[in-house]
């Protein structure tokens, strides 16, 4: 057998389930945006790019739109910021080391629908009690049931459980400071934020970008918090990119005008993800 035959029949299997389950539904899905459909009936009618346009004076999606990218800088900063931290700490060597780590990165292995849910109870009741007893007024209510305050509270259950992927990621980074370098800053007389901002930080810019760009991907798609914690309320305050797609086209019987909101979507995080990647990939590992 030649080798690229050989080459070829390995690589087809990879190439049937990629047409099948990525190039087909996409194709599809772009064909279905241009259409009435509304996801059950036999007939639909073409209406080629009317929907994108509709989407573009749609005040609720832009709405969405806005919550989206609102909810996601929150999320994307806090999620960071408090895993480098983090990482930071459960860097060094102190007793039971294994233990703490594998505390922390608990909530990970939870599904998002059973953490909403989980602290849906905690915002319900456990918080006003709590509130209540101490004489709060602030946490004496619900801060989901405002449409001010409801986005904070989602925003907190995502990083709760959201900070302990990026920082396994932050610790692997960790690994590649020249601990000679670290030394060499200590022996000059930098201070510890020194080092940080001058030795650390420039060597962990590649798992940064990693963890940069899975954050801005769960923000701009987050759904099942939503879902199991506001169900897009109070008064669609809380109504997200993903969640109204999913309302549209399986609630409202609008699955076309739906399916060109997912394109749309899909193409803004991969303009995004693109600008994020140009922007940091200009820094190698150990420039800043």
């Amino acid at each position: 057998m030649r080798p690229g035959l050989g080459y070829f029949l390995f690589f087809t299997p990879a190439l049937v389930l990629f047409l099948i389950f990525f190039v087909i539904p996409l194709g599809m899905g772009v064909y279905y945006s241009m259409t009435n459909w509304n996801g059950y009936s036999l007939t639909y009618q073409f209406v080629g790019l009317d929907n994108y346009v509709k989407i573009l004076q749609d005040s609720r999606f832009m709405k969405a739109t806005g919550f989206t990218l609102y909810y996601t800088v929150l999320v994307v900063v806090l999620r960071l910021a408090i895993a480098l931290v983090l990482a930071l700490l459960l860097n060094g060597n102190f007793a039971f080391r294994s233990l703490i780590r594998s505390v922390y990165f608990f909530p990970a292995v939870l599904s998002m629908i059973t953490v909403g849910l989980i602290f849906n109870e905690i915002y319900y009741a456990v918080v006003p009690s709590i509130g209540k007893a101490l004489g709060i007024e602030a946490l004496s209510k619900n801060i989901l049931g405002n449409a001010q305050t409801a986005i904070y509270g989602i925003v907190f259950t995502n990083v709760w459980q959201g900070v302990a992927v990026p920082m396994v990621i932050f610790l692997a980074g960790l690994t590649s400071v020249p601990k000679d370098l670290l030394e060499a800053a200590t022996i000059d007389g930098a201070s510890p934020m020194q080092r940080f901002f001058s030795v650390t930080l420039p060597f962990l810019i590649p798992v940064l970008m990693v963890n940069a760009v899975l954050a801005i991907k769960g923000g701009l798609t987050v759904f099942d918090y939503i879902v199991a914690l506001t169900d897009g309320g109070p008064g669609r305050a809380t109504e997200s990119m993903g969640y109204l797609i999913y309302r549209q086209g399986m609630q409202e019987n609008k699955f076309g005008y739906a399916t060109a909101e997912s394109i749309y979507v899909f193409g803004l995080i991969l303009i995004i993800s693109l600008i994020q990647i140009r922007l940091l990939s200009r820094k190698e590992a150990g420039q800043l």
